[in-house]
């Protein structure tokens, strides 16, 4: 189709691969179709990010001749699926044989792998609009093969599987939380039959390992509108088995002038604000769970409604747990747990007039993440006063213009007393001991304050001033 043919001409990296491959295929008698995303992704005008090339035969043999074709010296092979990855440095690509997978009932891994054709090939994949392929043969290069009437489907914006759904859930439960990332990435619909078998199927992402899960929650918090994704895991009961302290949100009333369902729906809010506001995963993940500790801390006060008190230092405790049972990287954990602890600081600041001293204290206690923290926090105003939005909002930006002087930024991210212990030490004829901590955290509080800069000689001259009081 002539039209397909023009749709590929529009990625000239993509385009020089897939001819290449079909001149290849043609010289070895070989049957080859680019499969999956890409053709799907065609259709929508979105940049393709990879190739999924489908071989009737071994996958690893036409990778590896593909590969030397286009001076890559060696693939990376997975014997068990005869399927390759080739390490191409313009756009990434994957060969793999056309196949049926069996599996255990306990297992996402298959038992057996059995060589099949195009179409049994399409009708044991994840959705329809997954589920074309296109000819690269030279003699048919462009031919659409839609069996399942993914272009349909894509036309109407329905997640549907090929398949019966409980089968395809069933056999592969990671499925459920991908047909969730695609209505958050597309803006598409989940089909009745679909989303009433993840109801039925949930249990199943007990077999699915937690690594698994977790990256593809993740691909959810990185989509253009995470909550529709999430929204569709908390009702079809994935949530609660997948992020316990999610979906205990759900549900749970806060006070009324915030103008939210529940705690639930409030944290879709800011998920999403996030989302608008930054293209950083670890920030939208930081505004899912920077509340985690609501239900937990909710308490009644006959003056105010609900209280949350400590919410920010309990919700980085239980996030200990989270990081454990997700297996997120150190670094991920500490920055949630960061995000967690402090994203009440810049919302207090912005209810009152804001103080030089103040806002150095919030940049040394957020070092480095100071601007996602602000970021954060900007995303967390869902009240639905208009009035109260441009008052915290002028306020930000306050803060905001305080910390834009680079020298201060510098000084204050890893900022600790000009002045070392072992100076102190010396200058002072002390040991080591809690007077020497007791006098640079009086330096500290004095920079902090604006007592004195945040230099050597001024610390200085400030030890001199204040140490009778700490030494006997």
């Amino acid at each position: 189709m002539s039209n397909i043919k023009e749709l590929i001409s529009q990625h000239p990296e993509a385009e020089y691969v897939l001819k290449r491959a079909g001149i290849i295929a043609l010289e070895n008698n070989k049957q080859l179709y680019v499969v999956g995303g890409f053709v799907r992704d065609l259709f929508i005008q979105k940049k393709p990010v990879e190739l999924d090339l489908m071989i009737i035969g071994d996958g690893i043999e036409f990778a590896e001749i593909l590969a030397k074709d286009l001076k890559v010296n060696k693939v990376v092979p997975f014997k068990q699926f005869s399927t390759a990855k080739i390490p191409y440095k313009k756009i990434d690509i994957e060969v793999a044989a056309a196949r049926i997978e069996k599996y255990d009932n306990d297992s996402r891994k298959p038992k057996e792998v059995i060589y099949t054709d195009l179409k049994g090939d399409l009708i044991r994949r994840d959705f329809t609009i997954n589920s074309m392929a296109v000819d690269l043969l030279p003699e048919n290069y462009g031919e659409l093969y839609d069996p399942y009437s993914g272009i349909v489907d894509l036309q109407s914006k329905k997640i549907i599987t090929p398949l019966n759904p409980d089968d395809t859930f069933s056999e592969d439960p990671l499925r459920m939380l991908r047909a969730a990332y695609f209505v958050s990435k597309f803006k598409f619909d989940i089909d009745k039959d679909c989303y009433d078998s993840i109801i039925r199927q949930k249990e199943r992402i007990s077999i699915v390992s937690q690594e698994r899960i977790t990256t593809e929650l993740c691909k959810i918090l990185s989509s253009p509108t995470p909550s529709k994704g999430l929204i569709i895991l908390q009702e079809t009961g994935l949530m609660k088995l997948i992020f316990p302290e999610i979906d205990e949100m759900y549900g749970m009333d806060q006070t009324p002038e915030w103008n939210h369902k529940d705690i639930f729906f409030h944290t879709m809010q800011v998920v999403d604000n996030a989302a608008k506001l930054t293209q950083k995963m670890e920030i939208r993940f930081a505004a899912l769970v920077h509340d985690i500790a609501k239900p937990v801390t909710r308490r009644v006060d006959k003056k105010k409604g609900y209280t949350f008190h400590g919410h920010d230092a309990v919700g980085e405790k239980i996030l200990n747990k989270v990081i454990k049972r997700m297996k997120l990287s150190n670094k991920l954990g500490e920055f949630l747990k960061r995000m967690t602890l402090l994203h009440l600081r810049p919302i207090a600041l912005a209810k009152k007039d804001v103080t030089d001293s103040a806002v150095r204290r919030l940049m040394v206690a957020a070092g480095d993440d100071i601007d996602d923290l602000m970021i954060l926090c900007r995303a967390d105003i869902t009240t639905k006063n208009p009035n109260k939005v441009n008052k915290y909002m002028k306020n930000f930006e306050r803060v905001d213009s305080l910390m834009k002087n680079v020298k201060e930024r510098d000084l204050f991210r890893k900022f600790q007393s000009p002045i070392r212990g072992k100076e102190i030490m010396k200058l002072c004829d002390l040991q080591e001991g809690k007077k020497i901590g007791e006098l640079k955290k009086a330096i500290e509080e004095a920079i902090l304050d604006g007592k004195i800069d945040n230099n050597h000689d001024d610390a200085l001259n400030y030890l001199y001033q204040i140490k009778d009081k700490y030494i006997p």
